[in-house]
């Protein structure tokens, strides 16, 4: 079987590494993420993606996607983020995909040209314009801004999709980037819509097809009402007389009928590349797990049942069975519905272990993309069967964002 060829494969790199690894083992198949980069700009059919760097949180990584055609510029998580990532010269294009009022953060970005130059906040709401204003005296460097407009659906009276931006009429988004056109210092770049309900929900999950159908359903008419808004909201910007630079939208579960709306000039994926366990069940591409984590054998309580140390990564969201890491390799492996995935150890039960023992890894996969890093000093880049670098993660440089 597959898993068990990539718990062999993982075994011998492993082993070849020439010294004990740290665990949880953080791996990094570069096979994996390098197909999945190239699947995903053929998707994109064109359109230029931008680097989720929450979905990576590996600066290695980053880099290593803005290296592959298709993809330039990267949106970030935080200021703070975006500021390392500009002072190390990983991108000259950074976005913030989120509202900043980090004061620090934000001091830094005003005194700094270059930065201010290279770095576009996000915001949503004249407020987050006075937050810059409080900490700048003068206005001679302009600060690049683009507006969040919200991307969910309005369906029978519900709105279905992330609570992120209020700005959902056309007024109300007009109003905004006025406000920002007439304001000294500022310099209105472009828009973000993200729409969530499309890009970040499976669409085809074997055990739940009756919920697989609404979710399409829900699709196609999130896409059918999000192009004629994204269509307004440009025309009436367009009348503002300041062009913008970037219309952004989707993510990986979106990058065809986001790429697809003559509106859009850039699209956004990350979770494409490493392919958490959430990202299993699209229609839209097949996935190739990139990322693992590796943990130690360190019981055997019983006949088919072994225990590994560690093992708690939950991932964030709704909780729920999904949210859980997934025993993969190798295969035959569960976690216990009494115990579940613990903060110092995870037992699993399953005919896997009957290959195990003490020592041995067993290689999980997270349910979410990036998260995991946020737990380890290094992620071991895989090639073939050897690892070819251990590269830091943020936490590995030191940095928590």
């Amino acid at each position: 079987m597959a898993r068990n060829r990539l718990a062999d494969r993982l075994r011998t790199a492993v082993a070849a590494a020439g010294e004990p690894l740290p665990t949880p083992v953080f791996v990094v198949d570069l096979d994996a993420f390098d197909a999945n980069a190239d699947d995903l700009a053929r998707r994109a059919a064109g359109t230029p993606i931008r680097v989720a760097s929450k979905s990576l949180r590996v600066p290695a990584l980053i880099t290593r996607a803005l290296e592959h055609p298709g993809f330039a510029g990267v949106l970030c998580y935080t200021l703070a983020e975006a500021l390392w990532l500009e002072e190390h010269d990983v991108s000259d294009d950074l976005v913030v995909a989120y509202p900043s009022v980090d004061r620090a953060a934000l001091a830094r970005l005003v005194a700094s040209p270059r930065a201010a130059s290279r770095i576009t906040l996000m915001i949503d709401d004249p407020a987050h314009l006075d937050a810059v204003d409080a900490l700048r005296a003068s206005t001679a460097v302009p600060i690049r801004i683009a507006i969040d407009v919200d991307a969910g659906l309005r369906w029978a009276g519900r709105a279905i999709g992330p609570q992120r931006s209020p700005l959902f009429d056309l007024g109300s988004v007009v109003a905004l980037a006025r406000a920002v056109v007439d304001r000294k210092g500022f310099h209105l770049v472009g828009l973000m819509t993200y729409e969530g309900q499309v890009a970040g929900v499976p669409d085809a999950v074997p055990t739940q097809r009756a919920r697989s159908a609404i979710v399409r359903r829900i699709k196609e008419r999130s896409i059918a009402q999000l192009g004629d808004r994204r269509a307004a909201v440009a025309e009436a910007l367009a009348g503002l007389g300041e062009p913008l630079e970037f219309f952004n939208a989707g993510g990986s579960g979106s990058l065809e009928s986001s790429a697809a709306d003559p509106v859009v000039t850039e699209v956004t994926a990350g979770s494409g590349l490493l392919v958490p366990t959430l990202f299993d069940h699209y229609r839209a591409f097949e996935p190739r797990p990139a990322a693992f984590f590796g943990l130690p054998v360190t019981r055997i309580p019983g006949p088919g049942v072994v225990t590994v140390h560690g093992g708690g990564l939950i991932a964030s969201g709704p909780t729920g069975g999904d949210r859980a890491p997934t025993p993969w390799a190798p295969s035959g492996l569960e976690l216990t519905g009494f115990e579940g995935a613990g903060e110092v150890q995870t037992p699993l039960t399953g005919p896997g272990t009957a290959r195990l023992g003490i020592g041995d890894l067993v290689w999980f996969r997270h349910a979410k993309s990036g998260e995991p890093f946020e737990h380890g000093l290094h992620a071991h880049l895989l090639q073939g069967a050897e690892l070819v670098e251990a590269a830091p993660t943020y936490r590995g440089h030191g940095l928590a964002f």
